[in-house]
């Protein structure tokens, strides 16, 4: 899980390269299949990190609202919101290998054209390869809530990032994120409700919206009586 384009204005500049990161890459094991899709079909849908905004038009063919999400897993809901929007076209960034093998998987047996993959943290993403206000959406789904009090400093949804994001979303564009744990939805309701650059759709918690699939570690929460929250805020 995870992110200066030019001419950004004094009060959207993009923050400076950050020391702590909000996330740990876990050696998880790969499986022969998202091995061999990392070399066979990485090339094809992994766009390449680098330091300048790149061309999205140029890369998917077309020029079509852009949505992207930070740190997706294994992909699963990722690839069933890109098969049911076909006229969006999605970005996913992750860090985890086997992750983005799964994924590679999944765009190529359901025939995805509107998807590519970043491998890389998602704040330089969005600091230089995502332009100003250029995103139609941003999805942020169950991003490590870094429980101990100690470490809360590596959450990701902090005031200076969420400043950063809503810089990336065009006007009226949405920020949705979604976690299962209490004290993180707290926190993220307090640091999304304190950027002015963003208007709570629903002045609290907002209910899940349709786009956004029920994974199945969602579902297995659910049956155990955990709570999900969810929190949609667009751009003014």
């Amino acid at each position: 899980m995870t992110a200066d384009a030019p001419s950004l204005p004094d009060s959207a500049a993009a923050p400076p390269r950050r020391g702590i990161r909000s996330f740990v890459v876990r050696a998880g094991r790969m499986t022969e299949a998202q091995t061999r899709a990392l070399a066979e079909l990485g090339p094809r849908w992994i766009v390449p990190y680098a330091e300048a905004a790149v061309d999205w038009p140029q890369v998917f063919g077309r020029d079509a609202p852009r949505v992207l999400e930070i740190g997706f897993g294994m992909g699963d809901a990722t690839a069933e919101i890109a098969a049911a929007q076909p006229q969006t076209d999605f970005i996913g960034v992750e860090v985890h290998p086997p992750g983005i093998g799964a994924l590679l998987q999944r765009i190529d047996a359901a025939a995805l054209t509107n998807l590519r993959i970043i491998q890389h943290d998602a704040v330089p993403v969005l600091q230089h390869m995502i332009a100003p206000h250029s995103l139609a959406g941003l999805h942020i789904y169950f991003p490590d809530p870094w429980p101990k009090k100690r470490h809360h400093k590596r959450r990701l949804i902090q005031p200076e990032f969420v400043r950063l994001a809503a810089s990336r979303l065009r006007h009226g564009g949405y920020l949705h994120c979604a976690t299962d744990w209490q004290p993180y939805a707290e926190h993220m309701l307090d640091v999304l409700g304190a950027e002015p650059a963003l208007r709570n759709t629903t002045g609290d918690y907002a209910p899940r919206p349709a786009w956004r699939p029920v994974s199945k570690f969602e579902r297995r929460g659910l049956r155990l009586g955990h709570g999900v929250w969810d929190l949609v805020f667009t751009a003014r």
